[in-house]
C-alpha cells in the first residue's frame, strides 16, 4: 500500500508539472501527424491494400509504436535535469519509497505518450481508419506497457552515462535499429527471410505485430497474446533493473 500511495503522490506532482508546460503535447503530435498526412496515403499502392482503411490499419499501429520507442527512450533527459537540479537528492531524504520516485515519473511519461497516441488515432479516423473499441483498448494496454518499459530503460541508461551529450547518441544508436527491425514503417512480411529472422529477436517486432492484429480485429491471433506476454515480462525486468540502478547510483 505504501508503494502505491507514494507512487500516486509522485505521479500527481509530475503530471502537475507536465500540465504547466503543454508545449510537450504539440511537439509530440506534430511529427507523427506529418507521417500520417504525407506518408500513409502512399501505402495503399505500396502494400497492395484494397482500401485506405486497410492501409491505415497496417500503418497506424506502427506509427504509435514509433511514438513509444522514441518518446519513451528519450525520457532520460528529464531525469538528468532533475539530478543536476538536486530535485532527486531532496526527494531521497523524504520517507517516499525509492521505487515510487522512479515509477511515478515513468507513469507520467506513459500518460503523456498515451494522450499523444489517442490524438493520433482520432486524427486517423477521417482518413478511413476503423477499429473496434475493445480491440483498441487492448492495443493501448500493450502500448502503455511498451511506454513503461522504454521509459524505465531510458532512466537506466541515463543513470549509467550521467551526461546529456552521451545520452543522445546512445539512445539513437539503440532506437534506430529497434524501430527498423520492428516493421513500423512497412510490415516485415515484405522483407527477405534473413531480415525477418533477425526481427523475431526484437520484442518490439512482436508488439507491432500484436497491435496490427488488434487493429485488424483479429483479437484471437497468436501474436496478440505472444506480444502481451513478452512485453509484460520485459517491462517487469526493465523496471527492476532501472530501480536497482536508481537505488545504487543516486546519492
Amino acid at each position: 500500500m505504501k508503494l502505491a500511495r507514494d507512487t500516486w503522490l509522485v505521479f500527481q506532482r509530475q503530471v502537475l508539472l507536465m500540465v504547466r508546460t503543454p508545449v510537450w503535447l504539440v511537439v509530440g503530435v506534430v511529427q507523427p501527424l506529418f507521417y500520417l498526412l504525407l506518408f500513409a496515403p502512399l501505402l495503399k499502392q505500396v502494400l497492395g491494400a484494397g482500401s485506405y482503411e486497410e492501409a491505415y490499419r497496417i500503418y497506424v499501429p506502427g506509427l504509435l509504436a514509433v511514438l513509444v520507442i522514441f518518446g519513451g527512450l528519450f525520457t532520460g533527459f528529464s531525469l538528468l535535469g532533475e539530478l543536476r537540479a538536486g530535485i532527486i537528492e531532496r526527494s531521497r531524504v523524504t520517507p517516499v519509497s525509492r521505487l515510487a520516485l522512479l515509477l511515478g515519473r515513468a507513469l507520467r511519461e506513459v500518460l503523456a505518450l498515451m494522450v499523444q497516441a489517442v490524438i493520433i488515432t482520432l486524427l486517423a479516423l477521417p482518413f478511413g481508419l476503423s477499429v473496434a473499441p475493445l480491440d483498441l483498448l487492448l492495443a493501448y494496454l500493450l502500448m502503455a506497457l511498451l511506454a513503461l518499459m522504454t521509459s524505465a530503460i531510458s532512466y537506466g541508461i541515463a543513470l549509467l552515462v550521467r551526461s546529456d551529450a552521451a545520452l543522445a547518441p546512445v539512445v539513437n544508436t539503440v532506437a534506430q535499429p529497434i524501430a527498423l527491425l520492428s516493421g513500423v514503417l512497412l510490415p516485415l512480411a515484405l522483407a527477405p527471410q534473413w531480415l525477418r529472422s533477425i526481427a523475431e529477436w526484437n520484442p518490439f517486432y512482436w508488439a507491432v505485430e500484436g497491435m496490427r492484429a488488434l487493429f485488424a480485429g483479429q483479437v484471437g491471433d497468436s501474436s496478440v497474446w505472444q506480444s502481451l506476454l513478452i512485453v509484460s515480462v520485459l517491462t517487469v525486468v526493465a523496471v527492476w533493473w532501472s530501480a536497482r540502478l536508481f537505488a545504487e547510483r543516486v546519492r
